[in-house]
């Protein structure tokens, strides 16, 4: 867990809005195999916290294209998750595998689909307990180090058999948690920031003001 970095979160309401609709219909395949026997989460799942990363993923073979590996955890159980990034998905790998914190691999098991080219990976399953670590794969068509570098937004859900008193299926969504620029990549003018907290504007005053006064130097040498 302390290998993933902190995914930032920030209230964007519009985003949960257009997000949250396609990842719910995560949870609902999931609720009608797995909910009847999933019970109410002890911390709430509309509430999660998320940390996560991105890097290079190992190339896949008989394919050219850049492999990006993408690595999060949360502190509850989950039964779908959605990707979304700002450059097109070229493809996507359909079996995440998933880990304790010794980073043993556990039976628990996603399935991932989505429109290729596309912008998310939706996936369902589960993660039954907290801080199962989650793995997968999807490739872009360009390399990852080039600008604009690929940066997700990971929104999860949970859909869980509530109390008796209450009875039926509830479905929880969390996020959008930043996973970040990719890992392992020099530094350049964009980084710093991430698509939630992107950074701000470099003004370069000073060479501005250098480059007036060389002017007024070659003006002055004419005369």
């Amino acid at each position: 867990m302390h290998l993933l970095k902190p995914a930032h979160r920030k209230a964007t309401p519009w985003l949960a809005a257009i997000v949250g609709s396609a990842v719910l219909q995560l949870a609902v395949p999931a609720a009608s195999h797995a909910a009847v026997q999933i019970q109410e989460p002890l911390s709430n799942p509309n509430n999660y916290e998320c940390a996560g990363k991105l890097k290079a993923g190992p190339p896949e073979l008989g394919s050219t294209e850049q492999q990006v590996e993408y690595k999060f955890a949360c502190d509850g159980p989950i039964t779908g998750y959605q990707l979304e990034t700002q450059i097109p998905v070229t493809g996507i790998s359909a079996a995440p595998i998933t880990a304790n914190g010794k980073g043993e691999e556990l039976q628990d098991t996603f399935s991932c689909f989505g429109e290729l080219p596309g912008f998310a990976v939706n996936c369902g399953g589960l993660a039954e307990q907290d801080w199962e670590t989650i793995s997968g794969e999807f490739a872009i068509g360009t390399k990852i180090c080039a600008e604009p570098r690929v940066d997700a937004l990971l929104t999860v859900t949970y859909a869980y058999t509530e109390s008796k008193a209450a009875g039926g299926i509830a479905q929880a969504i969390s996020g959008p948690f930043d996973l970040g620029r990719p890992f392992g990549c020099k530094p350049d003018a964009q980084s710093g920031g991430d698509r939630l907290h992107p950074k701000p504007p470099v003004k370069h005053k000073a060479k501005a003001k250098k480059s007036a006064k060389k002017a007024a130097k070659k003006a002055s040498r004419k005369k």
